[in-house]
């Protein structure tokens, strides 16, 4: 059934979003064509041009961002297969291989503050998966920097207990000291950790909202991811590293929720 679409608190940082024309090249050496085809199904649908160019050399198959023409980022196609074209979601929510194991690739990390439209299953195996990936990238960077606040929203606080991989994330990011602030419909008891604050409520904005928010210390890099539930499973969404982005959309998540 389709949801009727609602206001959300967060929308208006989706329709400011500005990014330049861009392209995913895969410049080609030998890539067999099965992993191509899962490529261009992952990304064909995201509103972003891609290539295929033949390559040189005896090297790997690579993918390049491009920005009016300029080369942004490149990573190997075998980066993009192990996190995510040859894995489902299960990697980074069941297991806790996913935020250790495979860091997001630099040709997905480099899509800023650019709004896409993903799909979850069944009309897309891969979309979704994408903001998947840069959630836990999210949260590594937390991890690693040890410090500072990251704002997540689960929709349903069900999610850190179903989730095993999910429930170790937080419970290593609540124990290094970052200021932990939870969201979500209260299907079950909230969590009850040190260093992690719950916030729960039943309105759509809680049911519709992803978001992935992180403000470090000073000298370190803040990045937010954003999404909303436009209809059932399909998530219009964006992530930035603009510094005064990020801290806007921070304010408006402590206003909204």
């Amino acid at each position: 059934m389709t949801q009727s679409r609602i206001s959300n608190p967060l929308d208006r940082f989706l329709d400011e979003a500005d990014a330049p024309d861009r392209t995913l090249a895969v410049v080609d050496r030998g890539q067999p064509d099965p992993v191509y085809e899962l490529f261009v199904e992952t990304f064909g649908d995201l509103e972003i041009d891609l290539r295929r160019t033949d390559g040189w050399g005896d090297g790997e198959s690579t993918v390049v961002l491009l920005e009016d023409g300029e080369i942004v980022a490149a990573s190997p196609m075998d980066a993009l297969r192990d996190a995510v074209l040859l894995v489902n979601s299960d990697l980074y929510t069941t297991g806790t291989g996913g935020v250790d194991k495979y860091e997001a690739p630099s040709v997905l990390r480099a899509l800023d503050d650019a709004v896409y439209t993903f799909r979850g299953f069944p009309a897309s195996a891969k979309e979704k998966l994408i903001l998947i990936v840069m959630s836990r990238y999210i949260e590594r960077h937390a991890l690693e920097i040890g410090e500072g606040r990251l704002d997540v929203a689960f929709q349903k606080l069900s999610r850190m207990d179903d989730e095993y991989g999910t429930k170790r994330i937080y419970e290593r990011l609540s124990d290094v000291g970052v200021d932990l602030h939870v969201y979500g419909v209260p299907d079950v008891s909230p969590p009850d950790r040190d260093g992690m604050t719950v916030h729960t409520g039943r309105t759509e904005r809680y049911r519709r909202t992803w978001f992935v928010v992180y403000d470090p210390p000073a000298g370190a890099e803040p990045v937010a991811l954003v999404s909303v539930e436009t209809e059932r499973n399909t998530w219009r969404g964006m992530w930035t590293y603009n510094d005064e982005r990020v801290g806007a959309i921070r304010d408006r998540v402590t206003e909204a929720f």
